[in-house]
């Protein structure tokens, strides 16, 4: 993408007032959206975006500029505006740079580049009649078809020089159904890095059916009751769960902060037993994976607990490099224009041994969630509020009366702790992460599981 010669003398420009390290990030990102609404196209876009971002750190201090062109004079400019926002030292050495081999390769078996816009529209026609053949009470249908090519260059003053391909494609179908006033809305929307042959095992037709039988099924919804109940979460959705309220906790620039609840602890029983939580970026064509993070760290498998005691954070290299340990390869950005920072990638609660049957038909009385909405999560305390967007009464060991406006509520150390029974139907749900004004495609995943006690907030009795 770059020159190697060019890069060695914006690296020697970046620590020209010293420094620990440079680095230069180098993208160029493809892409293609496109969105129905209610069976016509309303959006039909493509994109080519590139740059580069230069960082000079020290401790956990740096200095970051970046610029969307990538001549000699622009990505001076850009060196020498990082170093400029480090204090003056002596100049800093840059080690001869050499490729690193990738942990794991994702590979596009069929890039979405190669597939004509019309039949990607063909796809998303799919999802308008599918969903529309569900019942008269689907009101409205958006469907949205994305893909990216993200290519990368990582090089660094220690002679790390890393070059990735990162092809994502995604598919998400929103039904609005109504019934006597009633409106639900149903979504939902499977995300791979990989090709098109994705959508082999993730069709439209499927995507479809489940958002819409999401939405309908809703309006015979009643309030949920409010109090304190078993929940049982259905494949995946605990893994929504372990996400916010344990995963951004655990981030070790949260951590550093002092803002963390797991701050101090790691060696302590601070779950179930049963639960063994992982950070996995390796997961082959998972939508959180990568080969290398964004500051050239190799993709890596992190356990975050294990038979519920915690065992570490997730680093960067800034914050790795504190503490003295290597980075775990969770240094993040949204693009070129941003900084790296700890970020998760694949968040798991992995498979335990029981029956999902059994779980729900030894539950006497309580809430099924097949859906979880939006939340908010304090990470210092790990107070956590999630909305339930699909979820069903247990009564006497059975699914039987859909609920809305439920809401979960507690502490993630607690909930965790309370989880009393994990299966073995790991399933996975994928979405895009915020934080400090970044955005990432993060996957996370869980089997059934169920929290033994938990505030279950609602209108009903």
């Amino acid at each position: 993408m770059l020159d190697r010669q060019l890069v060695e003398e914006v690296l020697r420009a970046a620590r020209a007032r010293g420094g620990a390290f440079a680095e230069v990030f180098v993208e160029e990102r493809s892409s293609v959206a496109i969105r129905l609404d209610d069976g016509k196209i309303e959006e039909l876009t493509t994109g080519l975006d590139r740059g580069a971002g230069v960082r000079v750190g020290r401790g956990t201090s740096f200095g970051y500029a970046f610029s969307n062109r990538l001549d000699r004079d622009a990505l001076l400019e850009a060196a020498a505006a990082a170093a400029a926002a480090l204090p003056e030292g002596s100049p800093g050495a840059v080690v001869d740079l050499r490729a690193v081999e990738p942990p794991v390769v994702h590979h596009a078996e069929r890039p979405a580049g190669a597939v004509p816009d019309a039949d990607k529209v063909v796809w998303l026609r799919e999802v308008d009649d599918v969903a529309r053949s569900h019942g008269p009470e689907v009101r409205q249908v958006v469907a949205i078809y994305g893909d990216s090519v993200q290519r990368v260059l990582i090089a660094t003053s220690d002679g790390r020089w890393v070059e990735e391909v990162r092809p994502r494609v995604r598919l998400v179908a929103q039904v609005v159904a109504a019934r006597d006033g009633t409106i639900q809305t149903g979504l939902h929307g499977p995300a791979g890095l990989a090709g098109v042959e994705f959508f082999d095992e993730h069709s439209p037709a499927e995507t479809a059916e489940v958002a819409a039988k999401r939405a309908v099924t809703m309006l015979d919804a009643r309030p949920a009751p409010a109090g304190e109940m078993t929940v049982v979460l259905a494949p995946g959705m605990g893994g929504v769960l372990f996400h916010e309220a344990s995963g951004h906790p655990l981030e070790a620039d949260i951590v550093d902060k002092e803002a963390s609840v797991y701050r101090g602890r790691v060696g302590e029983r601070l779950a179930s037993p049963l639960v063994n939580g992982v950070d996995d970026a390796t997961v082959p064509n998972a939508w959180g994976s990568f080969s290398f993070d964004d500051e050239g760290g190799p993709a890596q498998r992190t356990v975050l607990f294990e038979d519920g005691v915690l065992r570490g954070w997730m680093y960067d290299r800034l914050r790795a490099e504190k503490d003295g340990v290597p980075s775990s390869g969770n240094g993040r950005r949204q693009s070129y224009a941003h900084p790296p920072i700890p970020r998760m990638t694949n968040s798991y609660i992995l498979n335990g041994t029981s029956k999902a049957d059994d779980i729900v038909a030894s539950t006497e009385r309580g809430v099924y969630v097949a859906a979880l909405g939006g939340g908010e999560t304090n990470p210092a305390t790990g107070d956590f509020v999630f909305g339930v967007s699909e979820g069903y009464l247990i009564e006497d060991g059975r699914i039987t009366t859909p609920v809305r406006g439920a809401n979960l509520i507690g502490r993630a150390i607690e909930v965790m702790s309370a989880v009393d029974a994990v299966a073995d139907d790991f399933d996975t749900q994928e979405g895009m992460c915020g934080k400090d004004g970044q955005s990432v495609p993060v996957d996370v995943g869980s089997p059934t599981l169920r929290i033994a006690r938990m505030t279950v907030g609602g209108t009903g009795a």
